[in-house]
């Protein structure tokens, strides 16, 4: 047998058998045992299931389509006995046209694809000390309990090696391969066992029978019902554990039981709820900082000197600004920005200066902590060489292999997809591909901005502003406030509408690239799928923080945006309040959004299919057929779990400076999140198959450029889209002489140095307001925060020296700021190593066993053998040479 196995290992795995040598599985009825996770015999245990519906009793199929679909699936599971796995079919309970076919690894299969896979297994107990943390006292109380769920023992491991069977640590064969370990083997083997060969192509692989249709579903089993423990005293009942120590809601609070958690499930989904508690618990930090810098604002507005004149109505009850728009907008009163800029005085204050600096240095603890911990998660998890040794060929790209060329480390010929001058033509077709749907993206974008301008112009005229009016709506109804309202939901609906989309684009692409292992797809897919969200979530946020209100001229001539709308301006309360809102909307309906999606959706599905079964419920169910109506977990699996939590570290780190509340909210959110996920991971849908992963992936490069990134946009928010600089510029120079006629440095006045003077007059016809002008003033104030001559100046209508100095400042701040942050956070990164020293110490430690054990030994053997055979050598050579005794 193992020499058959031996023979079935790349490239082969397998033949496809005449008709009359095809094997077929077992039969047996089920026995009435429903937690049972074993053959009708009790002994071997389930470590895979198939599903697929008996061809004779379709009834939506050709007779010819049947036959096929029959033949191809008898070939594969031939083929599966022939690689020495054991096949049983049952036929269902509740639905007689489908066949379950349970799969079981005989103790040989596991260790020759073991070796294979080059899966590490423990060589013995971890004998180092481990030292306790300082905050352990603390950390106690918030840990599952020991005498439920076990602390795992720590093992030394290295790769398996059948021909070093004795020095691994081997206390019983059952248990030796856990379950997780088991199915990734029959995984293993199921997408690479051959089914036809066409033009002599074989075909081959699990995944390509689940789209043709051939098999429904393909998975490992949940070890017991989630509700309650097993009946099988041997089984651990490790889900319903889970469940009840870390999917509950109640346990929100607790922290997360990692490694039970790959244990069950595997690294890949053990990796991303450490990451995400990690990154959960690094926000308590910033939301305590941000709700400080938060009530800051709210204790210092009052104290707000230029809100105060704005709101006076001796001052900024006086002063009639001049219409938004052409036409249809009518002058209106300063005062009307009263509430406005209230709320601009939490946000827009010096608190929100130290904010945006501590977010910046933040980042970059957060990300080189990480790095830390996932060193330490790589070794504990046995990852560490990972991708170096054990990652195998996606069987799709070992399809492809057709054409042979020279490797040039190796020396040797080995098969590959495509040529060099066809990859290249495969990369430009996806650059071009990846760029013109992006240039889709701005364009929906462009669009959003040409509803802005346009449906100004109609609350403009509909939401009818007086001077005088003293309505109570019009201080929070605005017509900016309306455009920006409605304009931010629309967007909103063409964001998760292009999502769907983009989806599919993404995944065409990436199958065309023809990646050679799943973590190259999985990255590649990643890259393409962030660049895609990037612009389609962050468009709207950077146009309204860097572009809208910036280029809108003066009253007497104003900038026309596609020669037909008039550029518009910021709310009258200021651009950094609509960024709040636009933030607000698009990331609380996101978060509405996908919980709708990943949590009520299959929690509805399920619940419809038991209802639908509610007649067949005084039937006894097995555990596969139980598992087989949850919903399938999907064949991106995590992704969309990351790019959610991704896209809301880009937001809480990128515009941060315009909501220091976003870290308190992402907070709430993701403690709610890693409590959701585990919930419908653990009861709504079916087990997935345990998979390595060394970390995260391509997601740790994405966010460390969106760190750098943060800083610059943080720096330009504070700098162009808040008053903050040109505050600061009118305190310390334009209020005092020679610019200024105070004594003393003050904020008094600088609503009135802000506001530029327009004389009526010199309006174009075009752009000259229906609405008549009233009393004998023959000027208005120019764009909110203009700094430009009055009107009779010689320079009348250009930018004056206060805003020039302004610019100045704001770009001294920018690169200041900038550089200041970068080189605190170089100073981070190189004082706090990426491994720590404990970590480092057990890497030389497994290193040294693993070569005493595994070739010291082999060594010593050969030393010994080639003693005595040298020993014979050298007496035979005595006895023949030796003189004759005289």
């Amino acid at each position: 047998l193992v020499l058959e196995l031996n023979q079935v290992v790349i490239p082969t795995y397998g033949t496809v058998p005449d008709q009359q040598n095809l094997h077929s599985p077992e039969w047996a009825d089920f026995e009435g045992k429903p937690d049972s996770l074993f053959f009708s015999d009790g002994q071997r245990r389930i470590d895979f299931v198939l599903v697929y519906e008996d061809e004779t009793k379709k009834m939506t199929h050709k007779r010819s389509g049947r036959k096929q679909q029959k033949r191809k699936r008898q070939v594969y599971e031939s083929n599966l006995i022939n690689n020495g796995l054991q096949l049983e079919a049952t036929r269902s309970v509740l639905d007689e046209k489908l066949i379950f076919v349970k799969v079981h690894a005989p103790w040989e299969v596991l260790c020759t694809y073991a070796e294979v896979m080059h899966i590490k297994l423990p060589l013995q107990p971890n004998d180092l000390k481990s030292r306790d943390s300082a905050f352990n006292w603390f950390s106690r109380f918030f840990r599952v309990d020991e005498n439920i769920i076990k602390p795992e023992q720590e093992f030394f491991t290295a790769p398996f090696q059948k021909e070093h069977l004795s020095n691994f640590y081997i206390q019983d064969k059952d248990t030796f391969f856990n379950p997780a370990t088991r199915s990734r083997i029959v995984h293993f083997i199921l997408s690479r066992v051959e089914y036809a060969t066409k033009n002599n192509v074989k075909k081959f692989g699990i995944n390509k029978l689940l789209d043709t249709g051939i098999y429904k579903a393909a998975f490992p089993l949940h070890d017991s019902s989630f509700r309650h423990p097993s009946t099988d005293p041997d089984c651990p009942s490790e889900r319903y554990l889970l469940y009840r120590e870390w999917a509950h809601p109640k346990n929100i609070f607790k922290l997360q039981p990692l490694d039970f958690i790959r244990k069950y499930y595997g690294e890949k989904i053990g990796i991303y709820f450490a990451w995400l508690g990690f990154y959960t618990n690094m926000l308590i930090v910033a939301a305590v900082v941000g709700v400080g810098c938060f009530l800051y604002g709210c204790l210092t507005k009052d104290n707000c000197t230029w809100s105060q004149e704005v709101c006076d109505p001796n001052i900024g009850g006086n002063i009639i600004m001049c219409p938004q728009c052409d036409k249809v907008c009518t002058y209106w009163n300063l005062t009307i920005t009263c509430e406005s800029s209230k709320k601009l005085c939490i946000f827009d204050s010096f608190g929100t200066l130290v904010f945006a600096v501590f977010m910046g240095i933040w980042v970059t603890l957060f990300l080189e902590f990480w790095k830390r911990r996932q060193a330490e998660l790589e070794y504990e998890w046995d990852t560490v060489e990972y991708l170096e040794q054990e990652e195998q060929v996606r069987p799709e790209y070992e399809a492809r292999c057709t054409r042979v060329v020279m490797n040039e480390i190796i020396q040797q010929e080995e098969y590959v997809p495509y040529t060099a001058c066809g990859k290249c033509i495969r990369m430009t077709f996806c650059a071009s591909a990846i760029f013109f749907w992006i240039l889709l993206i701005i364009a929906s974008v462009i669009g959003i901005i040409v509803y802005r301008l346009s449906v100004f112009l109609v609350f403009s005229a509909t939401l009818s502003q007086h001077i005088n009016g003293t309505e109570a709506i019009r201080k929070y109804l605005t017509p900016q406030t309306a455009t920006s309202v409605t304009a931010s939901l629309i967007s909103f609906i063409v964001i998760m509408v292009l999502n769907i989309i983009y989806e599919k684009v993404a995944i065409l692409i990436t199958d065309f690239e023809l990646p050679r292992t799943q973590t190259d797809y999985e990255n590649s897919l990643t890259t393409k799928m962030f660049l895609f969200q990037f612009v389609n979530y962050y468009s709207s946020c950077f146009y309204i923080a860097f572009f809208k209100g910036k280029f809108v001229g003066h009253p007497g001539n104003p900038v026309y945006w596609l020669g037909k709308y008039r550029n518009e301006e910021c709310d009258p309360g200021g651009c950094l309040l609509e960024l709040t809102t636009q933030l607000a909307i698009i990331v609380g309906g996101k978060a509405i959004w996908n919980n709708i999606q990943e949590v009520l959706l299959p929690w509805a599905k399920n619940l419809i299919g038991r209802y639908s079964a509610a007649a067949r419920s005084e039937k006894v169910v097995p555990r596969w057929e139980q598992d087989y109506h949850l919903q399938p977990i999907g064949k991106l699996g995590l992704f969309y779990e990351y790019l959610e939590m991704v896209i809301q570290f880009g937001f809480v780190t990128l515009f941060v400076a315009s909501f220091p509340l976003a870290p308190l909210l992402a907070l709430i959110n993701n403690m709610l999140e890693i409590r959701l996920d585990a919930w419908k991971l653990t009861t709504q849908f079916r087990r997935m198959v345990p998979q390595k992963a060394q970390d995260i992936g391509a997601w740790q490069p994405i966010m460390q450029g969106i760190a750098i990134l943060a800083v610059v946009t943080n720096a330009m928010i504070i700098a162009f889209t808040s008053d903050m600089i040109p505050r600061l510029v009118y305190y310390w120079s334009f209020s005092v002489p020679p610019y200024g006629s105070h004594s003393s440095h003050t904020m008094k006045g600088y609503i009135n140095s802000t506001l530029s003077v327009f004389n009526i007059s010199d309006f174009k016809n075009a752009s000259k307001p229906f609405s008549p002008w009233f009393g004998n003033q023959t000027t208005c104030r120019q764009v909110y925060r203009d700094l430009r001559y009055p009107a009779g100046h010689q320079h009348q209508y250009e930018h004056n020296i206060y805003y020039w100095h302004v610019i100045a400042a704001k770009l001294a701040f920018i690169i200041v700021m900038e550089h200041v942050i970068y080189f605190v956070n170089f100073i981070i990164s190189y004082v706090i190593p990426d491994v720590s020293q404990k970590t480092k110490s057990k890497v030389k430690r497994e290193k040294y066993l693993t070569q005493k054990l595994l070739h010291e030994n082999d060594l010593n053997v050969v030393k010994k053998t080639m003693g005595n055979i040298a020993d014979k050598i050298i007496k035979r050579v005595d006895s023949t040479f030796r003189p004759k005794a005289e």
